[in-house]
């Protein structure tokens, strides 16, 4: 199915003076979107770092969603059951979390043929993965627990105990060896000791942290809250929250672009926020006109993915 192809150029203008001083000023941007149907309730999305092929999670259908974004159609899909949640890619291997099996599903990335299922703890809901530890870290936004999956053997090695009631996003910085988890019901981010294999710190953060990212080089880690017109910034090194950006909306998921330092939320005006990490600002706007889900960017390219879960469509964003 071929998307059509919608242009925006620049941002749209502060509605006010007031908004204007909250906000901060918006450098003028370019953005090219298009916007590709495929169907279905898209609740995550994941960027293959080899192919660029993007993987989207459809719950309705119980079903992993394979868009070549080049063609601009749907290339293949893997069978999943339940309502997948999340969805992570590596080089070799694609898992995807079913939270009502308490499974991570292992599939070839070159392949798509289905490997194995992994018992992750009820609820296993949210995705990371280190390559380089040929580790899956899986976190269950039902009970709270923490598990370690073996990549290679496809196996479970450890299952550490809920720091929290339920924890519904994760990211890792791999280089400092530290998983940090977002804690809606207690307004914060819990710090996990990868090497420890125990969580060591809580910090506070904005209303119904959900969606989480790490930019590796220098350790800071933002985090969209749900619940709140902000993007809370955290000192990785200090365990302290430094700075919050205003928002427009309230933003669930968001996606670190490890080159720039640029973070990219669904916390905009039915679209897209910009956020300069360097110097922890709202740097740009990008109306989608539509009410955005997911965000995912492929680190080759800079090209930024979201979802619109309302109408089954996946857009794709060039040159934001």
């Amino acid at each position: 199915m071929r998307g059509s192809q919608l242009s925006r150029r620049g941002l749209f203008g502060l509605v006010s003076a007031g908004a204007a001083a909250l906000l901060g000023s918006t450098a003028a941007a370019a953005g090219r979107v298009t916007s590709v149907q495929v169907g279905g309730a898209l609740s995550a999305l994941a960027v293959s770092p080899v192919t660029g092929l993007v993987y989207a999670a459809d719950q309705a259908s119980g079903m992993v969603v394979v868009l070549d974004p080049d063609a601009e159609r749907v290339v293949a899909t893997l069978a999943v059951g339940g309502e997948p949640s999340d969805v992570a890619v590596d080089t070799d291997r694609i898992y995807v979390a079913n939270p009502a099996g308490g499974t991570v599903l292992a599939f070839d990335s070159q392949t798509h043929r289905f490997l194995s299922g992994v018992s992750a703890g009820a609820g296993a809901s949210a995705l990371a993965i280190d390559p380089q530890a040929d580790l899956v870290y899986a976190v269950s936004g039902k009970t709270g627990t923490f598990a370690v999956l073996d990549s290679i053997s496809l196996t479970q090695r450890d299952l550490l105990p809920a720091p929290k009631p339920g924890l519904a996003g994760i990211a890792l910085d791999r280089g400092r060896r530290r998983a940090y988890c977002t804690s809606p019901s207690t307004n914060s981010v819990e710090i996990c000791d990868l090497d420890a294999g125990a969580f060591t710190a809580s910090v506070p953060v904005g209303a119904a942290p959900a969606g989480i990212g790490v930019h590796e080089l220098s350790g800071a880690v933002f985090v969209a809250n749900s619940a709140i017109h902000h993007l809370s910034i955290v000192d990785g090194s200090t365990r302290v929250p430094v700075k919050t950006v205003p928002l427009r909306s309230e933003a669930s998921s968001l996606a670190v672009h490890q080159g720039s330092d640029v973070v990219y939320t669904n916390g905009g005006q039915n679209g897209l926020s910009r956020v300069d990490g360097r110097t922890e600002t709202l740097a740009g706007e990008l109306s989608l006109g539509v009410n955005p889900g997911a965000v995912a960017v492929d680190q080759r390219t800079r090209t930024v993915y979201v979802t619109d879960p309302l109408h089954g469509t996946i857009n794709v964003v060039r040159d934001f």
